[in-house]
């Protein structure tokens, strides 16, 4: 689905009646067909991604008088109401939870940022002994899953005293195994040269570092940072487990609050879902230039 598609321009003196021609990069044509099945799988993999997100804040914006388990369901509210939002942050201090995951997800950021980048340039430019080693432990500590060290992680924070604190909650997570072998490649794919013609004019590793390689790998930076929030702020396991406090819950526990034993409200439930999403929408939307620069990552502009 990658396949750039472009309508060919006409040339002079030819027919203007006839059809334009639908090819591809390669200049292949697409038919007719062809192209309506790719539309086709793209709207349905855009239904099934988008969907449940719109469905969920549909439900979140009807009444109490409208019958969201109507069928054939209706999708659009007769009459749109924030009156949930209001009761959401009146069944439990919503605003206070998403404060305290803010703070998670912010360290959560600048921890990965800044221990992904020094890490993966330290793997891609320095030479030192072990440094294929240590590249390869940073591809094992991928394939070893959370639920398989969580409890040595728990007797850490334990034996540390930082159980039932939010840095306790930052701290297993602050540098990601995967973030820094993204990093490592992004340098990696930088010239060489340029950092040679830096070395020869004077400059230390450290300059060469925040001068010239780091402002040109932003793309991948930005893709860490997205990464690092969006797993500091949607983690549910371990702030359950290492928070006992409810002044300290991060929003995804203090949002499980909104499912009683005996009654549930749909309507608070997407509207709590809404408030959780709202947050990853802005910084996607914000970083969005910089995550799909990925591809031309480290490449010399003349």
């Amino acid at each position: 689905m990658s396949v750039l598609e472009k309508v060919r321009p006409e040339r002079p003196g030819t027919s203007r009646s006839r059809p334009p021609r639908v090819t591809d990069e390669h200049g292949r044509r697409i038919r007719v067909g062809e192209l309506a099945l790719r539309y086709l799988l793209l709207l349905a993999v855009l239904a099934l991604t988008v969907g449940p997100f719109l469905w969920q804040l549909s439900t979140s914006l009807k009444g109490t008088t409208e019958d969201i388990y109507s069928s054939p369901p209706s999708f659009l509210p007769a009459h749109p109401t924030l009156h949930n939002y209001t009761r959401v942050a009146d069944t439990v201090p919503v605003w206070d939870y998403a404060l305290n995951s803010l703070k998670v997800a912010a360290a959560n950021v600048v921890t990965n940022c800044v221990g992904s980048a020094l890490a993966g340039y330290a793997l891609a430019r320095l030479r030192f002994r072990g440094r294929r080693v240590t590249t390869l432990v940073f591809v094992l500590a991928m394939l070893v899953p959370v639920e398989g060290i969580v409890i040595a992680q728990f007797t850490t924070m334990r034996e540390l005293g930082l159980n039932n604190t939010l840095i306790g909650v930052v701290l297993p997570g602050a540098i990601g195994a995967m973030n820094v072998l993204l990093m490592r490649g992004a340098f990696r794919n930088l010239p060489y040269e340029i950092e040679e013609a830096a070395y020869v004019d004077g400059a230390d590793v450290w300059q060469r570092f925040l001068r010239v390689a780091l402002p040109a790998v932003k793309g991948t930076l930005a893709v860490v940072a997205i990464f690092a929030f969006m797993g500091a702020w949607d983690d549910f396991l371990w702030p359950l487990i290492v928070l006992s406090d409810p002044s300290k819950f991060t929003l995804t526990i203090g949002l499980n609050y909104l499912h009683g034993t005996f009654a549930n409200d749909e309507r608070l439930v997407a509207a709590g879902t809404v408030i959780a999403v709202a947050p990853l929408i802005a910084l996607f939307a914000c970083l969005q230039r910089y995550f799909f620069r990925g591809v031309g990552e480290g490449a010399v502009k003349g």
